[in-house]
């Protein structure tokens, strides 16, 4: 079993093997993390062959590069498994991420104190950014400290006291939540003071929760992915030529609701407005890679492409009108612990380390992210950062291992319950089913029926679809992973 901490002889083979033929400009790739925003595993097409959605640039960055078929989010939401990817760490050891997301108003969850990424590619002579949506926390200046956080309280005049800067950004490009405005390093553009209410869009396009409050004048949603893609690519434009390698963390908030895409991709999916917003996604993709090829960069940058967690419970309309599966073959959606929850698309790009047009079953997690980038570029971890996170750097360049490289995962939902995945088993510490969205119509044409039991234990290698719930047929194995999750919730790591 390798290791979190890469020993000397790792390093040294991860320095010759990596890094010998690396641009003269930088020491080490330039790194981008593209990271969408409720995309499914079955949404692209290069994962699946039924998708009604066209993903040329997704597609391309596969061909060029590592597919991934057994990637997962550590969380099946979106502010924990941002934490996770950030930090190393699961964010249910986080008190505040126990429990659903971050509220629109909530100070920053990451403590200064605790190394990120970002942080330790710095100090690797690194220049960072982070464009796109943060969902993680924001401090700002109040007009009166004594009253809540408030659009009305907010100094939108001042910077920010603490948000994403402070986690290891040079540049930063948000939204300045609580209201909708786009803010830059720290600052917002423009003060928030017209009210709004998105809802008459369409409420099959918003869910159960309105996209209302205040805006900046000129803020339209519709402009928000273009706007994050200008900036990241100016990001990288305006790198050309610098000796500095960079890191651009690039978080779009798509297709996430509001399901807003611009008039040009209207009608250009079979999926209806959400395919349609993909393929704007999809667009966006391929802006970022032309701009590397327009900066001569593309040779010496490692690109990883993924989403935060499954796609939203709109998933089974879309089944219904268009015959399109944002899940693919899977069985859940977003906040499930079922695979279709987590499992996601996961593509790595390294010209000329990672062999293209491959395919790797390993079983990995976002987590991964950070001791993974700590390999890449030599950094020497200590014991208290990113304890959950496994070197996955030997699977990137192709290299066969007798044993996996991790020995579990634990899969976290936004009610606090956990599961945990060992080889091809997978123990739900609860019952799936009595908290799923799931339809009863898309239970029956799985064949599943109901789920009575009080705990859920797959075999995914026999039933990849977990329509056979083997809880009370194999008690032992269940107890044995139940143990093993215990181990790793208290804190005792398995590698």
């Amino acid at each position: 079993m390798k290791k979190i901490f890469p020993s000397l002889i790792i390093l040294a083979s991860v320095i010759i093997i990596g890094l010998t033929n690396c641009s003269s400009k930088a020491e080490y790739p330039n790194i981008i993390f593209i990271l969408a925003d409720d995309l499914g595993y079955g949404d692209p097409g290069c994962y699946n062959a039924g998708s009604k959605i066209p993903t040329p640039n997704i597609d391309k960055l596969a061909s060029q590069g590592m597919m991934f078929t057994d990637a997962h989010t550590p969380s099946t939401v979106c502010s924990p498994t941002r934490y996770a990817v950030l930090t190393g760490r699961y964010a249910w050891r986080e008190p505040r991420l126990i429990k659903n997301v971050l509220r629109a108003n909530d100070k920053p969850v990451i403590e200064t104190e605790r190394k990120t990424v970002a942080d330790l590619l710095k100090e690797k002579g690194y220049q960072t950014a982070a464009v796109g949506k943060w969902h993680l926390g924001l401090q700002w200046q109040l007009i009166d400290p004594d009253k809540p956080v408030s659009v009305s309280n907010i100094d939108w005049s001042k910077p920010q006291l603490s948000g994403i800067r402070e986690q290891g950004f040079d540049y930063t490009f948000s939204l300045g939540r609580p209201a909708w405005t786009f803010t830059e390093n720290g600052v917002a553009l423009a003060k928030p003071v017209e009210k709004f209410d998105l809802y008459k869009i369409g409420p099959h396009l918003i869910g159960p929760n309105n996209i209302n409050g205040y805006r900046a004048p000129d803020y339209e949603h519709e402009k928000m992915l273009p706007v994050f893609t200008q900036k990241a690519v100016e990001f990288i434009k305006n790198r050309s030529g610098s000796k500095k390698p960079f890191f651009l963390y690039f978080t779009p908030m798509c297709p996430h609701k509001p399901v807003v895409p611009n008039k040009k991709y209207i009608g250009q999916s079979e999926a209806g407005l959400y395919g349609d917003f993909v393929t704007e996604l999809d667009h966006s993709v391929g802006q970022i890679l032309n701009a590397l090829d327009n900066a001569s960069a593309s040779d010496n940058t490692l690109i990883f492409f993924t989403s935060d967690n499954g796609p939203e419970k709109t998933a089974y309309e879309r089944i219904n009108k268009t015959n399109h599966y944002s899940m693919d073959g899977l069985r859940g959606v977003k906040r499930d612990l079922w695979e279709g929850g987590h499992r996601i698309p996961f593509i790595v790009r390294w010209p000329g380390k990672i062999p293209a047009s491959s395919v790797n079953h390993e079983t990995i997690c976002l987590v991964d992210f950070m001791a993974t980038i700590a390999a890449i570029t030599g950094y020497d971890l200590s014991a208290a950062d990113c304890e959950d996170s496994y070197n996955i750097l030997p699977a990137l360049l192709g290299e066969k291992s007798e044993s996996p490289l991790r020995d579990a995962i634990v899969h976290h939902a936004p009610n606090a319950d956990l599961a945990i995945r060992k080889g091809v088993w997978v123990f739900i510490d609860a019952a799936s089913g009595d908290i799923s969205d799931e339809p009863a119509w898309f239970r029956e044409a799985l064949g599943a029926g109901e789920h009575h039991e009080e705990k859920e234990l797959f075999n995914l290698a026999e039933d990849p679809q977990q329509i056979i719930n083997l809880y009370s047929s194999f008690p032992g194995k269940a107890e044995e992973l139940r143990n093993e999750l215990v181990k790793i919730i208290n804190g005792h790591q398995l590698h």
